[in-house]
């Protein structure tokens, strides 16, 4: 799953004021109380759409479905204050997405682009400013994670608080020694991380099961599977270049070796069968079998070095998107079969930097000849965007469309030709901050 976070929080006053219950290895003061009451009536469980999937685990503060019809959210007179996004992410199934502001949050269902909910927290009677620099949504349920940030956070940068929009308030709270970096969600479990460290708890009592230790992380990597079966978890090791991969149902741990360079980012297919991963350098993407650690596939971005800022799989593991600070969004053709019993390797190569599929450049057949950057595979389709935003990515619900997201606000829909290939067709753009009845 996609996240795109752009603030630093300053110093937070009190960040822990249960300071003494904290052990020396960060450990959490759980709270299963609500710290305030909301003053909105709006919940975000009437005009969510439903999830037929979801089914939670018992829970003292059960996960409620959506079980009524969209409405829209209520509109006010009176002229809005300016906004600034501090966060983007997408849901775990890429249906909808949501959005930190320095004054709150928003949720938005991406088909059709609509705002179906918003919580402002400026002026509720809290001491907090309003920013949010993290959320993190349950699929399409009403319970959500947020975080403190921006210039004035509403909550300490330090504290997860457990969002229940069925009862407008927070229901639970897990508090830090340091910064939270960033949140994942799963039916079964929260998973927090931190610059240096990462906790996974159980979501029904907030127990903490598992604690892992990282190199320095400050953008929060870490990636989850979210199918049916068994907990698969993704995240930086300890060594530049390295990433770890937690196997929760065989209690094993694969440590790979993906680039010489510090990892910039990584996605995991749903069954967290498939790994892609990105270095600082920003030029190749690699893709790995998440059990054995076998490099399957290897695409290249570009020849200049890049900031990659999302990578997202297809439903099926056919594509793979890939978003940069270059402005352009790639696709590309994966020929890898992560269901079958042996994942085909036989595209595999002992030379990493080469390619092992088509398309390639023209001149692939001077391989071992020229240098590998013309041998190397390349997209095969392309969308062109305004340079100077932050991007994420992800596969639409419709056939052979992409949803790009920019933290200026914009949002593209954009439609790719899997034949032929070449640049992305413009389906739909608009500003998500604009007024709902503008969108």
């Amino acid at each position: 799953m996609a996240t795109l976070s752009a603030y630093s929080s300053p110093p937070w006053q009190n960040s822990n004021p249960n300071s003494d219950l904290l052990s020396t290895q960060d450990e959490i003061d759980s709270q299963a109380h609500p710290p305030f009451e909301s003053q909105s009536n709006d919940s975000l469980s009437s005009i969510m759409p439903p999830d037929p999937d979801l089914n939670p685990s018992p829970n003292p503060n059960p996960i409620t479905n959506y079980n009524t019809s969209i409405s829209s959210p209520p509109q006010s007179t009176s002229t809005p204050p300016p906004i600034s996004l501090l966060h983007l992410s997408f849901n775990q199934d890429f249906g909808c997405f949501a959005a930190g502001t320095d004054h709150g949050f928003r949720i938005y269902n991406c088909d059709p682009l609509r705002e179906i909910f918003r919580r402002d927290f400026d002026g509720d009677g809290n001491s907090g400013g309003g920013g949010i620099g993290v959320v993190e949504m349950l699929f399409r349920c009403n319970i959500l994670a947020i975080v403190g940030g921006g210039a004035d956070p509403q909550y300490s940068p330090n504290k997860v608080m457990i969002w229940d929009d069925h009862q407008s308030r927070c229901i639970g709270e897990l508090s830090f020694r340091s910064e939270v970096r960033s949140v994942k969600l799963r039916r079964d479990r929260i998973i927090v991380v931190l610059e240096q460290k990462i906790f996974v708890y159980n979501f029904a009592d907030l127990k903490l099961v598992h604690q892992i230790e990282t190199i320095a992380n400050p953008k929060g990597l870490c990636a989850v599977s979210h199918g049916a079966g068994s907990l698969v978890l993704v995240c930086p090791g300890l060594q530049k270049g390295q990433v770890r991969v937690e196997h929760y149902a065989a209690k094993r741990t694969k440590f790979i070796m993906a680039h010489d360079s510090r990892i910039a980012c990584f996605s995991l297919t749903q069954d967290g069968q498939l790994l892609a991963t990105a270095s600082t350098k920003g030029t190749l993407v690699r893709v790995f079998n998440a059990a054995d650690g076998t490099l399957l596939q290897e695409v290249r971005r570009g020849a200049d070095r890049a900031e990659i800022y999302s990578l997202a799989f297809s439903s099926t593991a056919q594509w793979l998107a890939v978003s940069s600070d270059k402005g352009t969004v790639h696709v590309f053709s994966l020929k890898i079969n992560p269901g079958s019993p042996g994942i085909d390797r036989s595209q595999s190569t002992d030379e990493p930097n080469l390619a092992v599929t088509l398309p390639a450049s023209s001149l692939s057949f001077f391989k071992g000849v020229l240098p590998k950057y013309f041998s190397s595979e390349w997209s095969v389709a392309q969308f062109h965007l305004p340079e100077g935003s932050q991007y994420i990515v992800a596969f639409g619900h419709q056939k052979n469309t992409v949803v790009i997201l920019g933290l200026d606000g914009s949002f593209y829909r954009c439609q790719f030709d899997p034949v032929n290939g070449g640049e992305m067709t413009r389906l739909e753009y608009h500003n998500f901050l604009k007024p709902p009845e503008a969108i």
